[in-house]
């Protein structure tokens, strides 16, 4: 896989003229199998990620750096917004929102924070939401890949083409804890990039067959 961009979750994330946190999310147009944006997290989650287009960055072994300063990198869109969500019922149940919000914001329930105080019910909650382009799904840490047979592993960053940012693989961790591997999915090989899964058309024992990752880091 030689001149490949190698995008992986948990890499530590810098700007021109200092750290900036971690990579915590790829996204991508998952028809076009194209990385648009990264989302970098301060580390520790000190304040809102921002989201990062993918043209405005350059990836190294173990790094992956924004080429704008910190001033530049805060003045981005955030990588969270807050909702408010209905009100609850004296039982705790939610009340129907008559007009469902569609697309652009995505709840992802391990990153919500609730403000309503035990036993408060019919006070309106505020969430903290991860924000996805509309169109697009996040690629995050640990999600599941799927082969034809069951759950084989978890994706751990996506292999890119340098410049156009085309997925060429998936790489993924493999294995029990005493055995994990990484291999390197071929696009061709993923049927559907999803929220929950990313689908293979690979059996179990086809992806264990395949050999330990090789990938060549170069700068994007």
């Amino acid at each position: 896989m030689a001149q490949a961009m190698l995008l992986r979750i948990g890499a530590d994330a810098s700007c021109s003229d200092g750290a900036c946190g971690q990579v915590s999310r790829i996204i991508v147009n998952p028809v076009a199998r194209q990385v648009t944006h990264l989302v970098f997290d301060p580390k520790h989650r000190d304040g809102p990620g921002r989201l990062v287009p993918v043209d405005l960055v350059d990836a190294t072994t173990g790094q992956v750096r924004f080429r704008g300063t910190l001033a530049e990198f805060q003045a981005l869109p955030p990588a969270q917004e807050t909702e408010v969500v209905p009100d609850l019922d004296p039982t705790g149940h939610a009340h129907p929102d008559p007009a469902p919000k569609q697309g652009y914001l995505v709840p992802l329930s391990p990153w919500m924070r609730g403000r309503r105080g035990p036993g408060q019910a019919g006070v309106r909650q505020e969430v903290i939401v991860d924000s996805v382009p509309s169109g697009e799904v996040d690629i995050r840490r640990d999600l599941t890949a799927s082969a034809t047979d069951g759950e084989i592993g978890q994706v751990q960053g996506l292999v890119v083409e340098p410049g156009v940012h085309h997925v060429t693989h998936v790489l993924l961790r493999q294995g029990h804890r005493w055995g994990r591997k990484e291999v390197a999915i071929p696009i061709s090989a993923v049927t559907k990039i999803g929220t929950l899964l990313v689908h293979l058309s690979l059996t179990k024992h086809q992806v264990e067959d395949l050999p330990p990752a090789a990938i060549e880091h170069r700068a994007g």
